[in-house]
């Protein structure tokens, strides 16, 4: 907005009538802006929180452009009322000038090209953030991981119970929204646990911390219950759409990595480590040991267990499919309130 006001004013030779200084215009940009800052948002959570969510994203776009050019038409007529500031009578000369005026109008021409540009740009970023990850796309911009890294990660494996009797009870289409009102329900415990989703695998998603993150005020442990808990409150929905409420289970494992960026044509940040063939063999155990969390002993030697608010319980020593040495396993369980 900034950018805009520096343009819409540059060909002038001082100041517009009702601006005495840099001032007067600097604090125009930010009031602007923050108007349209918060008509963005509110553009968002309209979308993204009504029926047009499902609909192709050519029509949330379209829809959001609309609200956004309600504004512009707006603020357009709020800078010529700026403009006919220094004139007498001006608020009935402001009156007299129809929506005509208005479109073609220096300020609101030039206004409609920059929430255009804006608009689209944001659009495009926006696409990019969601399809690989805000902090994913960073990384990549910046080129963090174009040379192999080690790093410490922790690694949450989340997986649908009992999927292969659901998939064929309800049919490949059915059986696909059910995973998307899941994962839908799944992006507040991510955000409220700092968390970044890896890779979607099926009825399953690979999620990850930098260790340190994912330990503190444990982090890990609090993202699986609140996800459970918003499915118990989604419960009649699920039961009237589905005829069940799903469930999941998850195991938690960390150590060191190597992170790089791979591929070409579409790039992503991969990890490469054995700590993610672990993870899913100690998920496989949550079946067979009756446990809905199930973490590593690297994990729990990380965690407070005098301190935690969950019970952490020693399942003992297993031999897990395809290693060579037994792993100590635990249980987690929610505390029950006294």
């Amino acid at each position: 907005m900034s950018v805009f006001i520096f343009f819409r004013y540059s060909h002038n030779a001082g100041f517009p009538i009702w601006a005495n200084s840099v001032m007067d215009l600097q604090i125009l940009a930010l009031c602007v802006g923050l108007i349209f800052g918060c008509l963005h948002w509110l553009s968002n959570l309209i979308v993204d929180y009504s029926f047009i969510y499902r609909l192709p994203y050519i029509v949330s776009l379209f829809v959001k452009g609309i609200i956004l050019l309600a504004a512009a038409i707006t603020i357009g007529r709020f800078f010529q009322y700026l403009e006919l500031w220094g004139i007498k009578n001006h608020h009935i000369t402001l009156w007299e000038i129809d929506a005509i005026g208005i479109l073609y109008s220096d300020s609101f021409k030039l206004f409609l090209v920059y929430l255009i540009f804006v608009r689209i740009s944001l659009a495009f970023v926006e696409q990019m953030g969601l399809l690989v990850g805000t902090r994913e796309l960073l990384n990549i911009a910046i080129g963090k991981y174009h040379r192999p890294l080690y790093e410490q990660r922790l690694f949450m494996f989340l997986d649908m119970s009992n999927s292969t009797m659901i998939a064929e009870k309800l049919g490949d289409y059915r059986f696909s929204c059910l995973i998307q009102d899941c994962f839908k329900l799944l992006n507040e415990p991510v955000s409220n646990n700092g968390a970044e989703i890896y890779r979607y695998m099926g009825d399953g998603v690979f999620l990850h911390w930098q260790v340190e993150r994912g330990i503190e005020e444990e982090r890990c442990l609090h993202l699986y219950f609140e996800f459970n808990q918003i499915l118990k409150w989604h419960s009649a929905h699920f039961k009237k759409k589905y005829g069940f409420v799903p469930e999941f289970k998850a195991a938690i494992h960390c150590g060191q990595v190597v992170t790089a960026v791979v591929g070409v044509q579409k790039r992503e940040i991969s990890f490469f480590s054995d700590v993610l063939n672990t993870l899913s063999r100690l998920q496989d155990q949550c079946s067979t040991l009756k446990q809905e969390l199930i973490i590593s002993s690297a994990t729990a030697l990380r965690l407070d267990k005098e301190q935690s608010e969950f019970d952490i319980q020693d399942l003992g020593q297993h031999k897990l499919k395809g290693k060579q040495h037994s792993t100590q396993l635990f249980g987690v369980t929610k505390k029950k309130k006294e």
